[in-house]
């Protein structure tokens, strides 16, 4: 690298460096928001947020920057970078090409509305008072509609916001991955609901004690190797991750004291982001590359933890007992074998993180088929109430008594996140591709679960995935990890060899 590139490359990450700041702060006064930020100041501090990410954005989209990038990205600079240079460059110049056919006042206005929005849902949704919500989401869907169009869709509308997501993910593709796993999915269910064996989980419906099972959801975090002098653990209405550097990574849980295991497998699924975000390569901390590779990556890091390892046999064969401990008078006279049958039993249910294993991914392809057709076919956002409970009578046969438990459930799309559900079904798929591969080169994978020795498996899944941070794509990691591409066989397999085994069918 001459002289000339040296100074550039220099001046280019002190601007990326005053852009991260930017973000660092309004992550912060994010995680406040979410975490019991006075409601009165929910204006003020959406009206702040909208001003310092529209700054962020100002720089992201800057003359300066796009002259360095156009210095930075011709062919005989390029070529002289490493290949972490090269790729920051890379990502910096699509987010840029992106950013910048955005106005600035149009991307400040769409900021100060996603976060007063998502402020707001959390009264919203426990009222039930979706016609109090939809003026807002209203909005949020018509300006994201202007931002595709500033961005030029792809084959379909939908299609551009996959991508922000996903990179090169479309509708096509997760039609035929959403179909395979469907056709798969549905005769098992059918079947586990006609089998003569079913879990008793009446024990489950029991006050269990808030405070105990705090502690035991920090105990179980502690376990799997969360660093918490790297982190912290707050209560929300809505459970999430955030991070605001490598060394500040913040999860939160809900809390629901009839039911034992909700806030426990929201840690663990929180803390499995966490994990992903506190173990990437410190050399990329700070860059556009010192973060989760998608949101699919990321999902299937929150899905191992919860569900392949912490709804395992061997996970409560190990920490059942740690358990009862906390819950002494509620599980005295209910067995591991039980308990394990309890948590892994099959049920439709209204709410998507309170669902099982195997009925989650209907409640994922519901939300993606009403997005497919807010964005693609001009579904009205009044009529989404309606479309939502008819949905889940169709796929779950059930319908929502009021919209708190339906179309309101969900915080992310009172945050714009449209073209972010379809990451967990993706994530459960690269979940089980992953974990295959990992049963090969950790051959006592079920021995560690079982000795609670999390570390070989975290020190694997760093190796492998944690470490590179956004170095590579979706596709190029699943691809070196487990030697092909996405499939979704391997999770069809994971579901019918579990719950066949649970439910006795041949």
């Amino acid at each position: 690298m001459n002289q000339t590139t040296a100074s550039t490359w220099e001046q280019f990450q002190a601007l990326l460096h005053k852009i991260k700041s930017y973000h660092e702060a309004v992550a912060l006064m994010h995680w406040d928001l979410r975490t019991g930020a006075p409601k009165k100041g929910a204006q003020g501090r959406s009206e702040a947020i909208g001003v310092l990410m529209t700054e962020a954005f100002k720089l992201q989209t800057s003359d300066e920057m796009g002259k360095m990038l156009a210095e930075l990205n011709s062919p005989a600079v390029f070529g002289q970078l490493d290949e972490i240079k090269q790729r920051i460059i890379t990502v910096t110049q699509e987010e840029y090409e992106r950013s910048v056919k955005i106005p600035p006042h149009k991307y400040q206005e769409y900021t100060e509305l996603t976060a007063l929005a998502e402020t707001l849902w959390e009264d919203f949704k426990e009222k039930g008072d979706y016609a109090g919500f939809e003026p807002y989401l209203g909005q949020i869907v018509e300006k994201t509609s202007e931002f595709i169009d500033y961005w030029g869709p792809k084959a379909t509308r939908y299609d551009t916001l996959l991508h922000l997501y996903e990179p090169d993910l479309t509708v096509e593709k997760l039609d035929q991955v959403f179909g395979q796993l469907r056709d798969r999915l549905v005769p098992l269910v059918k079947a586990i609901n006609e089998a003569s064996s079913q879990p008793q989980a009446s024990f489950m419906n029991q006050l269990f004690d808030k405070g105990q099972q705090e502690k035991f959801g920090m105990f179980m975090l502690e376990q799997i190797g969360y660093d918490f002098e790297a982190g912290r653990v707050d209560e929300s209405v809505h459970p999430f991750e955030i991070t605001l550097n490598q060394g500040d990574v913040r999860i939160t849980t809900s809390y629901m004291q009839d039911d034992v295991t909700f806030a426990l497998f929201s840690s663990l699924h929180e803390g499995g982001h966490a994990l992903y975000e506190q173990n990437v390569d410190s050399g990329l901390a700070g860059t556009p590359l010192g973060e989760g590779a998608s949101m699919g990556i990321h999902e299937s890091q929150s899905r191992l933890w919860e569900n392949f390892i912490g709804r395992s046999r061997e996970f409560w064969a190990r920490y059942y007992g740690d358990l009862q401990q906390h819950f002494p008078e509620q599980l005295k006279d209910v067995t591991v074998d039980e308990f394990y049958k309890a948590i892994n039993r099959v049920e439709n249910s209204l709410i998507r993180i309170q669902a099982d294993e195997l009925t989650y991914n209907l409640h994922i392809i519901i939300r993606y088929e009403i997005e497919k057709q807010l964005f693609n076919e001009g579904l009205s956002v009044n009529d989404l109430p309606k479309v939502w409970n008819e949905k889940y009578q169709a796929y779950l046969g059930l319908t929502p008594p009021n919209d708190s438990l339906g179309v309101l459930q969900d915080v992310h799309w009172s945050g714009g996140s449209f073209g972010y559900f379809p990451s967990y079904a993706l994530g459960n798929m690269y979940a089980a591709q992953i974990v295959h591969t990992m049963r090969k080169q950790l051959p006592n994978f079920d021995e560690l679960i079982a000795e609670g020795n999390f570390a070989p498996i975290k020190e694997w899944l760093t190796e492998q995935i944690y470490k590179y941070g956004k170095s590579q794509k979706p596709a190029e990691i699943i691809k070196r990890v487990t030697g092909e591409d996405l499939n979704p066989d391997y999770l069809a397999e994971y579901l019918e060899q579990k719950y066949k085994a649970i439910y006795g069918l041949q």
